[in-house]
């Protein structure tokens, strides 16, 4: 009898794994359709390229070597064949190859905030070879001290120091900004975004309507992304923890909308939807460390003070002459941090102390590795397209079609 619950269990818990992981795939496609919505026409092409193209890159290195890492083990085969994950003491209550396609998927999200920030100036083929390297073993490498099992070279995790991230604020988000910063600061601007004077050219993106689908779809991910994260919902008590992280989840984002939106009113004096949009992002990042411990009055606190931390964030960076075309650093980045600090608020086991150690080791190894990888890709290949391409259009310099040719003609005209 107890044979036959523990496999109803372990089936029911592998599907539940695997569907969350096949929501967390789907915001491949949210964030696809975010970006494509907010670049100007004539880099759709490449900006869609680069979202799937990154994502089998991911599946491919993370495969290869990047769970190895992650999780301590010798190769990929001998990590999913046995009782459990590399490094686990007790077998598994899931599939372990059920395992692996869920955190393959995130750190495809990871290298997904990535592609928004260096859009409409970055060369296609230096992007995805830094996506190699970034999945291959920068995330992989601060994920084994977050998330994984045993240490490699001997390390402490930073779980030993208090450190906290329930499904990834910071070891995802904040992971992929860092990733995202180091390339922009090597990349600089797109032309004609900063005037001589110091003043900020608004460059409006192209499709809204397809930026907010692909924020309802990255809402919708997100329940994946944060109720997958429980690892199981066979029982009682793990079906409860689901439930409460899907409600923090929503009500996260939502506080930050809201929040997002009153803030650009009061700021610009006019509704943006850009911000409203960047605002339920925003809440659904700060959540993401810790869903499931908050009430949900303080999951719509937490998310309505990340909605809006990211305005402010969007604003300054534009003084900063920081070109982010989609906000990813300040909504995956800055709002990433505040997730991390938020989480003794309702979480006793972790401490203020070991978040803020965990901070600056994930945004430490991954910008500093990060900025040598692109600065090596600029040595030898370059990492940016020439002004006349820039001003033709990603689409028809790095992909030779255009995502609108009825539109724009055959010059990329869509400026």
């Amino acid at each position: 009898m107890e044979n036959n619950i523990f496999e109803l269990q372990y089936a029911l818990d592998t599907f539940y794994f695997l569907i969350c992981g096949a929501l967390v795939m789907w915001m491949a496609a949210g964030f696809a359709m975010l970006e494509a919505g907010l670049v100007r026409s004539k880099n759709t092409t490449e900006i869609l390229l680069k979202n799937i193209s990154l994502y089998a890159v991911a599946c491919t290195m993370y495969m290869v070597c990047g769970y190895a890492i992650m999780y301590g083990g010798d190769i990929f085969l001998s990590t999913i064949t046995g009782d459990g994950v590399a490094g686990a003491e007790e077998p598994a209550t899931y599939a372990p190859s059920a395992d692996f396609f869920f955190q393959v998927v995130f750190v495809a999200t990871a290298m997904s905030i990535v592609s928004g920030a260096v859009a409409e100036r970055m060369k296609l083929w230096a992007f995805l070879a830094f996506a190699v390297v970034m999945t291959g073993f920068i995330y992989p490498m601060e994920g084994n001290w977050t998330w994984g099992g045993d240490p490699v070279f001997g390390m402490y995790t930073l779980g030993d120091l208090g450190f906290s991230d329930f499904a990834g604020s910071g070891i995802v988000h904040m992971a992929g900004a860092a990733a995202a910063l180091a390339g922009v600061l090597l990349l600089g601007a797109r032309k004609g975004k900063y005037g001589a004077d110091g003043s900020v050219k608004p460059i409006p993106g192209a499709n809204l309507p397809l930026a907010t689908l692909g924020t309802f779809v990255l809402w919708l991910g997100w329940f994946g992304f944060n109720g997958g994260s429980v690892l199981a919902t066979a029982s009682v008590e793990s079906a409860n923890a689901v439930a409460i992280v899907f409600m923090n989840t929503n009500a996260a984002a939502a506080g930050g909308l809201i929040a997002a939106l009153i803030v650009a009113r009061m700021m610009f004096g006019k509704a943006d939807l850009t911000m409203a949009l960047n605002g339920a992002l925003a809440g659904l990042v700060a959540i993401t460390a810790e869903p499931s411990t908050p009430t949900a009055l303080q999951a719509t606190l937490f998310g309505a003070i990340g909605g809006v931390l990211v305005v402010f964030s969007i604003v300054m960076l534009d003084k900063l002459k920081i070109d982010d075309p989609v906000g990813a650093i300040s909504v995956h980045g800055v709002v990433g941090l505040l997730g991390l600090l938020l989480v003794p608020v309702t979480n006793g086991d972790s401490s203020f102390s070991g978040q803020v150690i965990g901070a600056i080791t994930i945004f430490v190894w991954v910008f500093v590795t990060s900025l040598i990888v692109w600065a090596i890709l600029k040595a030898v290949m370059g990492i940016r397209v020439s002004e006349q391409e820039e001003y033709e259009g990603v689409d028809v310099a790095e992909c030779g079609m255009e995502a609108y040719p009825e539109f724009v003609g055959a010059s990329g005209s869509g400026r």
